[in-house]
């Protein structure tokens, strides 16, 4: 029988990382919160309290980021794709890129509508970018991979005439529109970071913050003890990872998951040379937006120093976790939870259940003091998928 899980813990680790203090540099954050507040329908996402599965689960607290809803784009993207597209903006316009805001942006909008931006995406992060160009008042170009389902597809072209499938997988897609990006002056909204392109993806990081930040206006008094990230290339697992690391309280325990068949963190750090490898193949997971062979070398460099445990799953383990998020226990309230941000509580719940886990759960002391945050990074993104899921 095969195993739903495999897990690697990794004990080189250190906190003292120049790629997050240049990622946090010059406190950031706030002013990443303080951009997004301008954005026409901005509007915080919840903070959910899942107080009896945390009963249930025999640990003190799970609080629950939903951003299903986020914009209106049924997922969290949005928040990177319009600061690093803002960022862009400004800079075009030799503004100061300390304070944006949109407002003062969009009065100069004939001045750099001619702007056109390219990106490649499994659904969400393309859709982020055409919507942010749109808000913006300027084109996009978004390229999708082989297999990509017709409601991603759709979900795009709700903001973007130019929407590409391609024949290829995800990150040989990621490859070719680099260069047709270079050939047609198109600027590249890429969230995978490489060697000579590492700005613009660690600008999309840094819109992320905004999670974070809000987190500590809802809730001051919550600090997790634990913080279950998944990960595709990992910009968002270590745009999380280094805002906690950058604050004055305590270093939550990371735990990064992803699927098995788009493992290529896992991967890396079990070939434990220092260096992001790729994992080559189908990438086949039901999981989409996490279906990326790739890291992107800004994520390696924070992630793999500050993570202790690398995990990856069957897709059986996202689907329990988005059936545990419509089912909730008790008065826990329902969320609306897609195959990439299920994951999380899926295997929370399997490592809590599963007694062949018990050395796993000790060495992430996951016990009856445990505050967990976990990150529902997007909604029925694929209602044909979620509502299969949750009539099997």
């Amino acid at each position: 029988m095969k195993n739903e899980i495999d897990y690697l813990l990794n004990d080189d680790l250190s906190n003292n990382n120049s790629a997050i203090s240049q990622l946090t540099a010059h406190a950031v954050e706030r002013q990443v919160l303080k951009f997004h507040q301008s954005l026409p329908n901005y509007q915080v996402s919840p903070l959910v309290n899942l107080s009896h599965l945390a009963n249930f689960l025999n640990v003190a607290q799970i609080r629950v980021k939903d951003e299903s809803n986020r914009f209106g784009l049924k997922a969290f993207k949005g928040l990177g794709a319009s600061y690093a597209m803002a960022r862009i903006i400004a800079a075009k316009l030799a503004l100061s890129s300390d304070e944006l805001s949109f407002k003062d942006l969009i009065k100069h909008q004939r001045s750099y509508q001619d702007l056109q931006f390219a990106t490649t995406t499994d659904g969400n992060h393309g859709k982020a970018v055409a919507w942010a160009a749109e808000l913006f008042g300027c084109q996009s170009h978004v390229f999708m991979p082989k297999g990509s389902s017709p409601h991603r597809v759709n979900a795009v072209k709700q903001f973007s005439d130019h929407v590409t499938v391609t024949d290829i997988n995800y990150d040989d897609t990621v490859e070719w529109v680099k260069h047709i990006a270079q050939q047609n002056d198109w600027i590249l909204l890429q969230d995978t970071a490489w060697q000579g392109y590492q700005t613009i993806p660690d600008d999309i990081m840094r819109g992320y913050f905004s999670l974070i930040s809000e987190i500590e206006d809802q809730d001051p008094e919550f600090w997790p003890s634990h913080v279950f990230l998944q990960a595709g290339v990992g910009s968002l697992a270590a745009a999380i990872a280094a805002y906690f690391v950058n604050s004055k309280r305590a270093t939550p325990c990371f735990v990064l998951v992803e699927p098995k068949n788009a493992d290529c963190f896992y991967r890396s750090i079990q070939i434990n040379d220092t260096q992001p490898h790729r994992r080559h193949g189908s990438l086949d997971t039901i999981m989409a937006g996490l279906a990326c062979g790739m890291p992107s070398v800004s994520a390696w460099e924070i992630i793999r120093n500050v993570t202790p445990a690398f995990i990856r799953c069957e897709d059986s383990i996202t689907e329990s976790g988005m059936r545990r998020y419509a089912n909730p226990i008790g008065n826990d309230p329902a969320i609306l939870s897609g195959e990439s941000a299920a994951v999380t509580l899926g295997l929370l719940e399997h490592i809590m259940h599963n007694n062949e886990l018990m050395p796993l759960k000790q060495k992430l002391k996951l016990d009856a003091t445990s505050r967990l945050l976990l990150l529902s990074t997007e909604g029925d993104t694929d209602p044909d998928v979620y509502n299969k899921i949750m009539r099997e």
